[in-house]
């Protein structure tokens, strides 16, 4: 009978109720997740974004460098020390502030958007699986399916991420510990063989990898530092300020654990992002990339035949691991997030149903060729909810207001909370629209607006009961 209960808390995700003290796990587990996660499929088409949006070599190593370290201190100070002193997943604690019928509406965007995230991560496997299948590779321009074969080739890989997040936290963090110090070993790799490819023999020829930058390809943004620094800092902003990473914190041992993310970010969102754009632009030397630029045209941007270039099967299998190490917690988290919306339904059940919609998702490539922009949008969009659990966190009593107001009050649905989260998207978005502004620019004002809202319109909808 002990063995049976032992064997039941190990397959529990603990969705409404925090996690026990037996089941939190120390650092080395976040560390491989992390390091998996952004070591990953995103790396593999975001390098080459930059240099498709004409960034300079000081904007892209300086900027990513402070960039992607406040975003660790954003994990460490906010997200990890929330996660240890609560332990719950960020579905549940919003409910507590939000009330359920409000925090269903959050769910099912949070749900959805993860969804497609993970569905980029499915076409850039299949830009390595059809290699063998010499499969047409979607192009920058590309919105859906190219043919028969690439609906056949995501479907069969959507199945098997989709299989393994289902599994729960356990199987995720355990094939990132598996994959992670081969997966980085060859994209040191794909770099110092895109540096004998490139003629790079001193920093000065690395430095004129990117140069002093130059017009974007077609339908790209010009980057700059300042886009540098803020879309590295917020690219993962749903899972830092944005709070989504409650939900796997909440099984770390100390807040300390947070500095886990670092290996992500220095491993993943620095060398491997690097070494990307070293492959990206190795191909842009090719005749055929050349022939496209001539014509106006921006070159494609296929994962697959780039790191197969390089180092051969090697490069196939690390792009399909990759994909793979990127999708599994994503689809995790939004199956987390609809089994929040169908309490009463497992969470293998809610995961399979995650996987379906990312790989529907993969069936689209304009996913995966415009990450850049649909990475700051979906962070501008479910950061400032975040928000709502900081502010509440840190500042409701000082604030003269109820924390967890929705669970103490018995309500539903919590006003103030809605109101706060769509005037701050919603201004600051126009503001994004009519001045021609960079989404990610935006992340931080709204965030901080929908913080300061959600306390000033708390005190006046529970003036009552305070």
């Amino acid at each position: 009978m002990a063995n049976e209960q032992e064997q039941t808390i190990q397959n529990e995700e603990f969705e409404r109720e925090p996690v026990p003290p037996s089941q939190w796990k120390d650092w080395r587990s976040f560390l491989g997740m992390y390091a998996g996660e952004h070591a990953a499929g995103t790396e593999f088409m975001i390098g080459p974004l930059f240099l498709a949006a004409g960034v300079s070599a000081f904007d892209l190593l300086v900027g990513l460098l402070l960039g992607n370290f406040l975003a660790v201190l954003s994990w460490r100070f906010l997200t990890a020390k929330i996660a240890t002193e609560r332990r719950l997943t960020l579905y549940f604690q919003l409910e507590k502030i939000c009330g359920r019928k409000l925090v269903t509406t959050y769910n099912v965007a949070n749900g959805v958007l993860f969804c497609f995230l993970a569905g980029s991560m499915v076409t850039v496997s299949a830009t390595a699986v059809g290699i063998p299948f010499d499969l047409e590779m979607p192009k920058l321009t590309d919105t859906g399916p190219n043919g028969l074969p690439w609906v056949l080739i995501v479907l069969g890989i959507g199945a098997v991420f989709t299989f393994v997040a289902a599994k729960g936290y356990n199987s995720v963090s355990r094939i990132a510990n598996i994959a992670v110090p081969w997966m980085v070993l060859v994209f040191v790799a794909c770099g110092i063989v895109a540096l004998k490819q490139l003629n790079v023999n001193s920093l000065s020829d690395f430095w004129n990898v990117w140069g002093e930058g130059r017009e974007p390809f077609p339908g790209q943004v010009k980057f700059t530092f300042w886009h540098v620094l803020l879309w590295s800092w917020f690219c993962n902003a749903a899972m830092h300020i944005g709070m989504s990473d409650l939900s796997v914190f909440r099984y770390a041992k100390k807040a300390s654990t947070g500095w886990t993310t670092a290996a992500g970010m220095y491993v993943g969102h620095y060398m491997a992002w690097i070494c990307a754009a070293l492959l990206y632009a190795v191909y842009l030397k090719t005749p055929e990339a050349q022939g496209l630029l001539a014509n106006g045209s921006a070159p494609s941007v296929a994962p697959g035949p780039m790191a197969y270039q390089a180092v051969g099967l090697a490069g196939i299998l690390v792009v399909i691991i990759a994909g793979w190490t990127t999708a599994n917690p994503t689809i995790y988290r939004s199956g987390l997030a609809f089994q929040a919306i169908f309490p009463k339904a497992s969470t293998f059940k809610m995961t399979l149903l995650a996987g379906g919609l990312a790989t529907v998702a993969g069936l689209f490539p304009a996913f995966a060729m415009k990450l850049l922009d649909f990475v700051a949008t979906y962070g501008f969009i479910l950061a400032p909810v975040g928000a709502i659990i900081v502010f509440d966190h840190f500042f409701a009593k000082k604030a003269g207001i109820l924390p967890d107001y929705a669970e103490r009050s018995g309500s539903h649905f919590n006003p103030a909370v809605l109101l706060a989260w769509l005037l701050s998207i919603g201004f600051f978005y126009t503001i994004s629209v009519q001045q021609g502004i960079f989404l990610s620019f935006m992340t931080l004002p709204a965030w901080l607006s929908c913080g300061v809202l959600f306390l000033i319109f708390s005190r006046f909808f529970q003036k009552k009961l305070v």
